[in-house]
């Protein structure tokens, strides 16, 4: 049943996300083409620039080379625009793969949790068989001590008194067991952990920190402090300067 809330609730979290991907495409490629317009804008600029160089005017000589540079300006626009795009459209699918990690970590603790209530649930089921066998073979020896070679010397009874319990023979289940995934080694990795991102991480207000991305956890954070945050790194090279 929790298995299939988690499921529902996180297909209903990227219903809109393809559609949110084929717009960021959809705008990278329109301004891939706007790009390569511009450069041969600027190619062609160029070579009048070179042909008539020599009969253009100093003001006119000007007024060429500022087309050229507005044009290149244009280009660089373009350029740091689909960089922000394909930011965006990064942070919008690392975004919905921290919460798959962070439901599957609840998940599994839901699991490991009702595996461990019902582990100590069967042992004291154990302990009470054991008493009440324990109980009927001193009745059984009680009533039968004057009599040699009784039923319950005999191999067959041994052995069904002997025998062990089902629930003793089943193997325990692991929850990494069932939640052991294989984990995508082209994900990049973050953090002094080197791990990949997962639950509740922050970013290093050090433009130049080479982590930059740290899980909570491993910073000893429990929330997000107010105001800018520097790694341990980062503050250590601080203190130094």
């Amino acid at each position: 049943m929790a298995t299939a809330i988690y499921l529902e609730h996180y297909l209903d979290s990227i219903e809109n996300l393809p559609c949110e991907l084929q717009r960021n495409f959809t705008l990278m490629r329109d301004l891939d083409n706007r790009t390569e317009e511009k450069k041969g804008e600027i190619n062609k600029l160029a070579e009048e620039y070179i042909a008539t160089v020599k009969n253009l005017a100093s003001a006119q000589r000007v007024e060429h080379l500022q087309k050229i540079q507005n044009a290149y300006s244009k280009c660089k626009e373009f350029s740091d625009d689909k960089v922000q795009l394909a930011m965006q459209t990064y942070e919008m699918v690392d975004k919905h793969i921290r919460r798959l990690d962070a439901d599957l970590a609840r998940f599994e603790n839901e699991l490991k949790e009702k595996l461990e209530l019902s582990g100590h649930e069967s042992s004291e089921g154990r302990g009470v068989k054991k008493a009440e066998s324990r109980g009927l073979r001193e009745k059984r020896s009680s009533r039968g001590r004057a009599k040699k070679g009784s039923d319950e010397d005999s191999p067959r009874k041994k052995k069904k008194i002997n025998s062990p319990d089902l629930s003793d023979a089943l193997l325990p289940m692991q929850p990494s067991d069932v939640l052991d995934m294989p984990v995508d080694p082209n994900e990049p990795t973050y953090c002094l952990c080197h791990q990949v991102s997962y639950g509740e991480m922050i970013g290093c207000d050090n433009p130049d920190c080479p982590i930059e991305w740290f899980h909570f956890a491993c910073v000893d954070l429990a929330t997000k402090p107010k105001g800018k945050w520097f790694c341990p790194r980062c503050t250590q090279d601080r203190k130094k300067k």
